[in-house]
């Protein structure tokens, strides 16, 4: 039987608790029935979980893909943000399935700098005396 010590695996995976961590999921991904890369001679699942991962037969990278999938409670989905009420739309007023064609309006850069310059008094400035 031979033995497999970190030293097999320390050049594949440079930190050692990540080489536990990974070496467990596999024993556990064995132990749930996944197929084994490499004869098993008798050995007990970590074992054979640190023989794979000294022989490269299994990625160290997806293994640890695989370990930070199995471990997220929520998995982030990318949806469409839903769509902000308009400006001045009533509360509780949403839009009938009926209607298909929305329209907003549009204002200009001069027309919102008009309106602005209406809003607040121009600033006085002091006549110079000739």
């Amino acid at each position: 039987m031979a033995r497999v010590t970190v030293e097999d695996c320390i050049d594949k995976v440079e930190n050692r608790f990540d080489l536990v961590l990974l070496a467990s999921h596999r024993a556990r991904m064995v132990s749930s029935g996944s197929q084994i890369t490499v004869d098993r001679d008798n050995d007990k699942n970590p074992v054979v979980a640190l023989r794979e991962i000294a022989e490269t037969t299994v990625s160290p990278g997806d293994l640890k893909e695989d370990l930070i999938h199995s471990l997220q409670k929520y998995v982030e989905v990318d949806e469409p943000e839903p769509e902000a009420p308009l400006i001045g739309a009533a509360p509780g007023a949403g839009v009938d399935s009926d209607d298909t064609e929305v329209t907003s309006d549009r204002m200009t850069e001069e027309e919102l700098l008009k309106g602005l310059e209406g809003l607040a008094p121009p600033e006085e400035q002091p006549e110079e005396e000739e």
